[in-house]
């Protein structure tokens, strides 16, 4: 080895130039800064063509500078969704103090396996795990969890452990035959597709239930579909419950679903199933559990009092739940990835188990500590552990209660003006999240009969067909013909989860995630649909 070359090279990549390193991450920031002045990104010209047929490896060793040039033509090509113009969906821009977080893990770059490891990155995640687990289950007793690459890989981990428990020994000697069930709502995320076939049961072995008006669970439609899979001799694994639909905020009765499927297997003489929160969006309004609405401390408005009334009562079905997932990066503004799967009882990660001989790699993992003995990941980033402490003793409880409550003002308060256009329709009146959806039609049609019309089956499949093609070309006409410095960038969904008559409704879409929309831009929000019809 040539010596002369070698140590320079491993001096220029391995050894801390702070000067050089914080040089670069001041221009990253910067670029950040100037971002912020900006309306939302458009795309940029995007020819994956190109980037396929040029890799870009360099021949020879170059330095820290050369690794910026490589990535910041994609840095600065991609939005930040630091514009409060944002309404899109559940994105916003990454707390600082997460980044603080983040930072410190990606300087030491653990891996949540073992503790040879990550060290006391590991107990730091026990104790960001234990954090989130009592502020969903209200200080429950002996929760674990781990972090996960995304809300999906959570979902699954709820679902395996349901398998488990209704075919014991199936992680070793699969499925033995039988046919195995999952359940969630028809308002579910679509993961629960995506769980089902990963899982080995089947995607056409998730069933979905109908909801009502509000996006949630039908429990007598539960119950029914319960006594049918039990009557045939189905195994059901697992229900998933939502807990803050992603387009329409919809919340599952979590304590009545509870009730309904342990008296039902105890009707049949089977194991209930495992009851899967799916929590990914709305695990954020725990964060109200405490909040007093008579003292009303940072003077919420009058409006959104019942709307943290409410959320609270839902929050305490949580707690009935087996197991839950979390997406910090979603309502806790952190940064990717931090998903949490969290079991109510430590002792259902029993279901997940394997030993140290079957995992020679890790022959000395500690079952009392060490998470790869039973995770799906054998490489598992800290990004989570550490994201979630520096955002949750940072901004502190009351920071989250401030957010949360501008979110609900705001989504309330964008309900409450299109409830005064005749020719609008809000679609989740009484959800009690940051998210509204809502139909646009022509001025002079009657928006709220023709929602209710098509509720009661009085509406011909071609009317149907009108009227939501009449939503999405006005949806697609302020689009093309807004002010991107001014106006609210929205989405459009196909299908809000409520499906009366099987008819899916699309919709309209704004989430108030980000920190500082205001209502100067919800006027001009209801300013730009009023103008454009």
């Amino acid at each position: 080895m040539d010596r002369t070359r070698y140590d320079p090279f491993v001096s220029t990549f391995f050894d801390c130039d702070t000067k050089v390193i914080t040089g670069i991450f001041q221009e990253f920031l910067d670029a950040m800064r100037a971002e912020q002045s900006l309306p939302p990104g458009h795309y940029l010209s995007q020819n994956y063509e190109t980037a396929q047929a040029n890799p870009e490896i360099h021949l020879l060793p170059g330095n820290l500078k050369d690794a910026r040039d490589a990535v910041f033509p994609y840095f600065w090509g991609t939005d930040g969704w630091s514009s409060p113009l944002h309404l899109e969906n559940v994105k916003g821009p990454a707390n600082y103090a997460s980044l603080i977080g983040a930072i410190a893990c990606l300087l030491k770059n653990p891996n949540l396996c073992t503790d040879t490891y990550s060290q006391r990155s590991n107990e730091l995640e026990v104790k960001a795990i234990t954090a989130l687990a009592n502020l969903v289950f209200y200080n429950t007793v002996d929760p674990w969890g781990v972090f996960t690459i995304g809300g999906t890989i959570s979902n699954l981990y709820g679902a395996k452990i349901g398998i488990e428990k209704v075919i014991p020994g199936a992680m070793r000697k699969g499925l033995q035959g039988h046919r195995v069930a999952g359940i969630g709502s028809e308002a579910a995320h679509y993961c629960a597709a995506t769980v089902a076939g990963w899982c080995g049961i089947g995607v056409d072995n998730l069933h979905h239930i109908p909801t009502d008006r509000n996006m949630a669970m039908r429990l007598d439609a539960l119950e029914e579909k319960l006594n049918e899979l039990y009557t045939r001799g189905d195994k059901v694994a697992y229900v998933i419950a939502t807990f803050g639909s992603t387009d329409a905020f919809g919340v599952d009765d979590i304590a009545g679903i509870r009730t309904i499927i342990d008296a039902t297997a105890a009707k049949y003489g089977v194991p209930p199933p495992q009851l899967q929160a799916d929590a990914a969006v709305g695990w954020g309004l725990c964060f109200l559990n405490e909040y007093d609405t008579v003292k009303n401390t940072f003077k919420f408005n009058t409006e959104v009092l019942p709307v943290v009334q409410r959320a609270k009562k839902l929050c305490e079905g949580l707690r009935v739940a087996d197991s839950i997932t979390i997406d910090f990066h979603k309502t806790g503004r952190g940064h990717y990835p931090s998903s949490a799967f969290i079991v109510n009882r430590r002792a259902d990660l029993r279901c997940l188990a394997r030993t140290n001989d079957d995992m020679p790699y890790f022959s000395d993992a500690d079952s009392r500590r060490d998470p790869a003995l039973f995770t799906l990941e054998t490489s598992r980033p800290a990004i989570g552990a550490y994201s979630v402490m520096a955002s949750l003793n940072g901004i502190g409880l009351y920071g989250w209660q401030m957010l949360m409550g501008r979110g609900l003002e705001l989504a309330e308060e964008l309900k409450r003006r299109l409830d005064e256009l005749d020719f609008c329709a809000v679609l989740n009146r009484d959800t009690p999240g940051m998210s509204v959806c809502w139909w646009v039609l022509p001025k002079g049609r009657d928006a709220k009969r023709i929602i209710a019309d098509l509720e009661a089956g009085k509406l011909s499949p071609e009317e149907v067909a009108r009227y939501t093609a009449e939503v999405r070309r006005l949806f697609n006409k302020r689009a093309y013909s807004m002010d991107p410095t001014l106006d609210a960038r929205l989405s459009f969904t196909t299908d809000i989860g409520y499906r009366p008559h099987g008819q899916l409704i699309p919709a309209w879409k704004a989430v108030f995630f980000h920190p500082k929309t205001d209502e100067v831009i919800l006027n001009r929000l209801i300013y730009s649909i009023d103008e454009m019809t």
